[in-house]
């Protein structure tokens, strides 16, 4: 069964940048889209960006030109590259497929205070 771990989270204040970490314990990685998705406090779980087998990008509007997210498939690893932070960006962060076939992890959380 394929386990994806998050990690990278933590405190930070408005305006600087967190780097978030997606590893997955698959044989298979680099066929795959990739998404990560976040779901702040009392709100339903969305998107926030995804990247296709062949590297093609979308983002939500509320992070495009902030985040970006990228693969190494040699390391199965998803990365998400957070800049320009807001406090809205608080949310806990997971990562999946693309059409969410993988069981969930525990995510990471992401809190922007000062």
């Amino acid at each position: 069964q394929v386990q994806l771990l998050e990690s990278g989270g933590g405190l930070v204040q408005p305006g600087g940048p967190l780097r978030l970490s997606c590893a997955a314990s698959t044989t298979m990685f680099a066929p795959y889209a990739m998404a990560w998705y976040r779901q702040a406090p009392g709100k339903e779980r969305e998107l926030v960006a995804s990247i296709g087998n062949y590297g093609r990008t979308k983002y939500a509007d509320s992070v495009k030109g902030r985040f970006t997210i990228s693969r190494d498939n040699a390391k199965k690893t998803l990365y998400l590259q957070m800049n320009g932070v807001l406090p809205a960006d608080t949310a806990v962060y997971y990562c999946n497929e693309a059409r969410n076939i993988w069981p969930w992890g525990q995510g990471t959380q992401v809190t922007v205070s000062t």
